[in-house]
């Protein structure tokens, strides 16, 4: 399990490593364009939903409790990468299956 850690002091977000590598991408894509823009996520604990402002100017690491050299699921990150865009933020979405990512 790892952790987004965002801000000073910062907000965690405890996140399973495979998803928050894949989120790592499309984060730091938009980052590095300068976008600003919105991720939300459920508490599984306590069920709450929180949103937070990503901004380039604000402390952001993602730490990992497994090796970063994972393969990635580029359907998953273009999926990831379109919610992101829109209007209303990023979120987790569940990672698609392989015989579902190969589908066109």
């Amino acid at each position: 399990m790892g952790k987004l850690i965002y801000g000073a002091p910062g907000v965690e977000v405890p996140l399973d490593d495979r998803a928050l590598l894949h989120l790592r991408v499309v984060v730091l894509a938009k980052l590095r364009r300068d976008e600003k823009f919105a991720l939300s996520w459920e508490d599984d604990e306590t069920g709450r939903s929180h949103t937070i402002w990503l901004h380039p100017a604000i402390p952001l690491q993602f730490v990992l409790d497994t090796a970063a050299n994972t393969a990635l699921n580029r359907h998953w990150i273009e999926q990831l990468t379109s919610v992101a865009n829109s209007g209303s933020g990023l979120r987790l979405l569940p990672e698609p299956l392989p015989e579902a990512a190969t589908v066109a």
